[in-house]
């Protein structure tokens, strides 16, 4: 049984290495068609990298640009297939797969999006690719998908500006106003963002924040802040009556009220 298996194993790699040092377009293409289907993506990556100048403006050229494509995706290389899958829609941009190169190119994207806390360049990018794709093709079957996708990635950009901002929060008045740069990044998160699962999280930040500004305020501006502290409460009790939070937003308004005159 086992050296069948060998004796198989050497034909196929010698018939493998065979094609690779063919010159015949066709017979190439079509062995890389075939490591495909048998999930030798590194083989039909090798052979139809080759062929991608070679076959271009052919009969096959279209197939061989997209097939490369999904053979980086099925093998998890997620950035080298949203190369070539951006290749094959600018190139073939009505062709035969432009509905699956522009979803794959963000999909891939999607799959490859870091943590909250890391870069979410690549995060921004599957966001525009799959929204071009949303563009491009409404009534996709593949768009249900593609929108969850992108509400999923905008929550992970979301959640990154909300760690941004209780960040800034925790450092408070170290090397400066933190607390200001805190309520900056939250409102500016809710204008983005503003459907946000988060956006209670944000509201309740901020409130805090322009409570501990108005804490450490000088006594002129200390009234003003206190005020804004009470606006923000009642904004805020009024969007979230059940919150988690309310009795410490309730803790915030009565201190807050003390220092305010009639």
């Amino acid at each position: 049984m086992l050296c069948s298996v060998a004796a198989v194993a050497m034909t196929s790699c010698g018939e493998y290495n065979k094609v690779l040092k063919s010159t015949d377009m066709q017979y190439k293409f079509d062995y890389a068609k075939k490591a495909y289907e048998n999930r030798k993506y590194m083989q039909a990556i090798t052979l139809l990298q080759d062929l991608q100048m070679p076959m271009r403006g052919t009969e096959n050229g279209e197939d061989a640009t997209f097939l490369l494509a999904m053979s980086y995706f099925e093998n998890k290389d997620y950035l080298n297939s949203g190369v070539y899958f951006k290749n094959y829609y600018q190139r073939y941009p009505r062709g035969k797969y432009a509905e699956l190169a522009r979803f794959y190119c963000g999909y891939g994207y999607y799959l490859d999006s870091p943590e909250p806390q890391l870069d979410q360049t690549l995060t921004l990018k599957a966001i525009e690719e799959l929204q071009g794709f949303l563009d491009y093709f409404p009534n996709s079957d593949k768009a249900g998908l593609a929108k969850n996708s992108i509400f999923e990635m905008q929550d992970k950009l979301t959640l990154k500006q909300l760690q941004n901002a209780q960040l800034y929060y925790n450092l408070g008045n170290f090397l400066g106003n933190n607390y200001e740069s805190c309520v900056i990044t939250a409102k500016n998160a809710l204008k983005e963002f503003p459907y946000s699962k988060y956006r209670e999280d944000f509201e309740m930040l901020i409130l805090k924040a322009k409570f501990q500004q108005a804490k450490n305020s000088i006594a002129e501006k200390s009234e003003d802040r206190y005020r804004d502290v009470i606006d923000e409460y009642y904004s805020f009790i009024n969007t979230y009556p059940e919150s988690k939070n309310l009795s410490e937003a309730r803790s915030i308004f009565n201190i807050a009220s003390k220092h305010v005159g009639e």
